[in-house]
C-alpha cells in the first residue's frame, strides 16, 4: 500500500473523529480525501463520499436514538422531500449531465471539474457557518413548532445539493431545524445525524444503477470512518467542541481554496 493511499485511511478515521466531537462537519472532507488522496474520479468519489456519510451518521444516530435525543416527527417532515430530491439527484441528475459543458477562452469546464467547483463553495459556505459559530440555543423545553412549507422546501435543497457534492448538508440541516421547528441545538444535531443517514443512504442507491462498486474498498474505508467517530464520542468528554468547530472551520476554508486553486490551474 502506498503512503497516499494510508493518508486516505487516516482520513477516513479523521471524517468520524471530526463528526465524533462536533457533530458534524467530518464529511466535507470524505470527496476531497477520495479525489486528491485515493485518486477516485468525482462521480464515484460524491457516490462513495453518500455511503461513508451515511453509513457513519446512522451509527451516530443510533446512539442519539438510544438517548432519546431524535425528534422523529421533525425528522419525517425534513427526510422525505430531502431523501426524493437526493435519490432522483444521483440516480438521474448526475447521469443527465454532459462530460464536456461549455469552453471560455479555450477552457474547457468539465463535468468533474463543476462538481468540484461547486463542492468547493459548498466548503467555503460550510466554514464560515462554523467560523461563526453563534446559534442561539432554544430551551430544551420550548414548544416545538412547524413551519411546515420551509421545512420541506429547504429539505429538498439540502437533497439536491447532497445528491451534486456527496456530503451531509449538516450545516444547512442544523439551522434549518433551531430556526424552522424551534428544536434545541443538541436535538437539532441528534435529528440532523438521522436526517443525513437517511438521506445519504437512499442517494446512494440512486447510484448503484449506474455505477460499479467497489465493496471491498467501500467498506474498508467506511469501516475506519467509524472508528474515528467512536474515538470521536470519547474525546469528546475532554475537549471542548465548540472552539474545535471554529478551528475546523478554518480548516475547512484552507480546504475550499485549495480546491478551486488547484481545480484551475491543473
Amino acid at each position: 500500500m502506498e503512503i497516499i493511499e494510508i493518508l486516505g485511511y487516516v482520513g477516513a478515521v479523521f471524517i468520524g473523529l471530526i463528526l465524533g466531537l462536533i457533530g458534524g462537519g467530518g464529511s466535507i472532507l470524505t470527496v476531497p480525501i477520495l479525489v486528491y488522496a485515493l485518486t477516485l474520479n468525482p462521480v464515484i468519489a460524491t457516490a462513495y463520499s453518500l455511503f461513508v456519510v451515511g453509513t457513519t451518521s446512522l451509527v451516530g444516530a443510533v446512539k442519539n436514538m438510544m438517548k432519546g435525543m431524535v425528534d422523529f416527527k421533525t425528522a419525517i417532515i425534513f427526510a422525505i422531500p430531502a431523501f426524493i430530491a437526493v435519490y432522483l439527484t444521483r440516480a438521474y441528475l448526475i447521469p443527465a449531465i454532459p462530460e464536456q459543458l461549455f469552453e471560455v477562452n479555450g477552457f474547457m469546464v468539465t463535468k468533474n471539474l463543476a462538481i468540484m467547483l461547486f463542492f468547493a463553495v459548498i466548503m467555503l459556505l460550510a466554514s464560515f457557518t462554523m467560523i461563526r459559530n453563534k446559534r442561539k440555543e432554544t430551551a430544551e423545553d420550548s414548544v416545538i413548532t412547524y413551519n411546515y412549507p420551509l421545512i420541506i422546501i429547504e429539505g429538498f435543497v439540502v437533497g439536491v445539493v447532497t445528491g451534486i457534492v456527496g456530503a451531509g448538508g449538516g450545516f444547512l440541516i442544523i439551522p434549518a431545524l433551531v430556526l424552522l421547528a424551534k428544536l434545541p441545538m443538541k436535538k437539532a444535531v441528534a435529528t440532523s445525524l438521522f436526517i443525513i443517514a437517511i438521506k445519504s443512504l437512499i442517494g446512494f442507491l440512486g447510484d448503484v444503477q449506474n455505477l460499479e462498486i467497489d465493496w471491498p474498498f467501500l467498506l474498508s474505508f467506511t469501516a475506519f470512518s467509524i472508528l474515528g467517530i467512536f474515538i470521536g464520542v470519547w474525546l469528546n468528554k475532554f475537549i471542548d467542541g465548540k472552539k474545535l468547530k471554529t478551528i475546523f472551520g478554518w480548516f475547512v476554508l484552507l480546504m475550499g481554496i485549495y480546491i478551486i486553486y488547484k481545480e484551475l490551474t491543473v
